[in-house]
């Protein structure tokens, strides 16, 4: 939703910009630039923090801990990578070796 706003903004003020700078007004380029600056950063945002799925490395090692799962109602296990930090929440019956 954040998202969202920011993007319609950014589209605004840059229009507003572009809108001014063809009518000749002097306050026109920091509305224009702004406004790319903000767009290009929402976009490039979502991009740049996707989380990257990396090979396993080394075993997965099962904490103990179980608990049910609100979403869907399923009882689920917690799985921690040693070498990583990583912890893997995995429906009870499932493969761990597929990554989520």
């Amino acid at each position: 939703m954040l998202r969202t706003a920011l993007l319609g903004f950014a589209i605004l003020l840059t229009c507003a910009g572009i809108f001014c700078s063809v009518r000749g007004t002097p306050g026109a380029f920091p509305l224009t630039t702004w406004g790319l600056i903000l767009l290009v950063a929402v976009l490039i945002e979502r991009w740049r923090y996707t989380r990257r799925h990396t090979a396993d490395e080394g075993p997965w090692q099962e904490t103990g801990e179980r608990f049910v799962d609100p979403e869907s109602g399923r009882l689920m296990r917690v799985l921690y990578s040693p070498s990583s930090g990583e912890r893997r929440y995995v429906a009870v019956g499932e493969n761990p070796d597929i990554a989520p």
